[in-house]
């Protein structure tokens, strides 16, 4: 870890804590401010590698907790894990089993290796956002939650009105948990309506 990792408050706050990473705050604070997870709830953690999210779920729920990721994730008591690309519908297949064929609760933490250039980076922070989406329409129950990150840009209020045709109560929410200078903002989607006609990831 660099000097700038190890200065980082939140950061050394989260390993004092034995989170796997500084986002663990990130999700509790939006947890705390939008009551997303419910007692109970089934919740699927997109690009959840190296864990932390995971974690908080686990003592969010007394649901099933599944995460998913193209990386192995360390094992962790009483969560599921999946290597594999969540769009693949053979992963997707493998989730709903896994699930009991009830999710209640999607949430993404996922981003793209940034590249430096913010454009670029944007729109395939945009186009994961999508694949998210898409992803939670088909899977999850009517009245179901949501919460995908993204990055605020030109392409930022498309993915948002989005994501209102799906679901009931759609804000944006930046965590104070983020880095300063970071155009990093979390979706908070709740009531799904149950249809995903039309939401659809890139091709």
């Amino acid at each position: 870890m660099g000097s700038q990792w190890t200065k980082d408050s939140v950061y050394r706050k989260a390993m004092k804590a034995g989170y796997r990473a500084r986002a663990a705050y990130k999700l509790l604070e939006i947890q705390q401010r939008n009551g997303i997870i419910r007692p109970g709830d089934n919740v699927v953690d997109l690009g959840a590698a190296p864990g932390s999210w995971l974690q908080v779920l686990r003592d969010l729920t007394d649901g099933r907790v599944i995460g998913v990721d193209l990386n192995p994730i360390a094992p962790m008591e009483g969560v599921t894990t999946i290597v594999g690309d969540f769009t693949d519908p053979l992963v997707q297949e493998r989730i709903r089993e896994e699930a009991g064929g009830v999710v209640n609760v999607v949430v993404s933490d996922a981003s793209p290796k940034l590249s430096g250039q913010k454009s670029y980076d944007q729109a395939r922070a945009i186009g994961l956002g999508e694949d998210a989406l898409a992803f939670a329409c088909t899977i999850l129950k009517p009245g179901g939650n949501l919460v995908i990150k993204s990055f605020q840009g030109e392409l930022f209020g498309e993915l948002i009105a989005e994501v209102r045709k799906h679901f009931y109560a759609v804000r944006g929410y930046r965590t104070k948990a983020s880095r300063k200078g970071s155009a990093e903002t979390y979706i908070i989607a709740k009531n799904f309506k149950g249809t995903c006609d039309g939401a659809e990831g890139p091709l």
